[in-house]
C-alpha cells in the first residue's frame, strides 16, 4: 500500500507500507516498526523473523519504508528528511490504517524517529522500543561526517574510514539510491536534551548489542528517560542484534505489559 506524504518545500513523497493483521483474535494494540538508516521494512524486520514474533504473540503489525528507502519515493533534497517530517510519516501511516495507539518499535535511525514520536506525537504510543540506539543518540559519533562522502564515492575501497564503509557496503546490498541515504543522513536533526527526553511518560525500553560501537552503550540514554528499562544483548554488534533470538525475547516481553 501507498500513501502520500508531505515534502519540506511542497508537493508530496509516496511512502510505502504494509499492514498485517493478527493470524487470530487481536491480543494488544497494533504494532508499528519503524526500520534503520539504509535498510527497509523487509531487510530489517521481514527477513529476521520479526512478523513471525508478532503473529505468535496476536499482534496487528504495521511496517513502513522510510522515504528514500526500500520502495518509497525518494528525494535528494536533506530538508525532506528532517525528523519532524520522519515521524509525521510514522503517524500519518497509523492514521491511514485507522489506528490512534500503537506499540511502536524502532532500530537505529528508525529509534530516533520513536523518539520524536514519543516528543510529537505522544497520544498515539502506548510503548516504545528504542533497539540499536545508545549514548550516540546524545553524542555525535566520530565517524558522522565521513558517511555522506562514503555513500557518494564512486569506488567504495578509496573509503578509509571503517564505521563508514559499513553504511556503504551495506548500502550497496540493498542496492539504495545513495544519493538519497547521502541526503537522509544529512538531514536536519533535533537531539534532544535530558530534559527533553525526562518528559516521555510512556513505557520504553532501550536495547542493543554489547559490542554496538556505531551506537555506543544505552546506559545514559536510557537514564535520560524516566522509568526506561535497559537490556544488553550478549556478544552482538549493530547488525548481529536485529534479528538475535534474545533481542527478540526482550521485546516481546517488554510489549506484553
Amino acid at each position: 500500500m501507498e500513501i502520500e506524504v508531505p515534502r519540506a518545500a511542497g508537493g508530496t513523497l509516496r511512502l510505502a507500507f504494509d499492514d498485517t493483521p493478527a493470524p487470530g483474535p487481536e491480543s494488544g494494540p497494533p504494532v508499528l516498526l519503524i526500520h534503520g538508516f539504509a535498510s527497509s521494512r523487509r531487510t530489517n524486520w521481514v527477513g529476521p523473523g520479526w512478523m513471525r514474533v508478532f503473529a505468535a504473540a496476536g499482534r496487528r503489525v504495521i511496517a513502513f519504508d522510510h522515504r528514500g528507502h526500500g520502495l518509497s519515493e525518494a528525494s535528494h533534497d536533506p530538508a525532506d528528511y528532517d525528523e519532524g517530517l520522519l515521524a509525521a510519516d510514522g503517524a500519518a501511516v497509523l492514521a491511514a490504517c485507522g489506528v490512534d495507539e500503537a506499540d511502536i518499535v524502532g532500530y537505529s535511525m528508525g529509534a530516533m524517529v520513536a523518539i520524536r514520536m514519543l516528543i510529537d506525537r505522544p497520544g498515539l504510543v502506548r510503548r516504545a522500543v528504542l533497539a540499536g540506539l545508545g549514548e550516540n543518540y546524545l553524542t555525535k559519533p566520530d565517524f558522522a561526517d565521513d558517511v555522506p562522502a562514503a555513500l557518494l564515492a564512486e569506488d567504495p575501497s578509496s573509503v578509509t574510514n571503517r564505521a563508514a564503509l559499513t553504511f556503504r557496503v551495506f548500502a550497496d546490498q540493498q542496492k539504495a539510491d545513495r544519493a538519497a541515504l547521502a541526503a537522509c543522513w544529512r538531514r536536519p536533526r533535533t537531539v534532544f536534551d535530558a530534559a527533553a527526553l525526562g518528559r516521555i511518560d510512556k513505557p520504553v525500553l532501550v536495547i542493543c548489542g554489547e559490542r554496538d560501537a556505531v551506537t555506543g552503550p544505552p546506559d545514559r540514554l536510557a537514564a535520560a528517560i524516566p522509568g526506561a528499562e535497559m537490556r544488553i544483548v550478549p556478544g552482538k554488534d549493530h547488525m548481529s542484534a536485529v534479528g538475535d533470538r534474545v533481542t527478540k525475547a526482550e521485546v516481546a516481553a517488554f510489549l506484553e505489559k
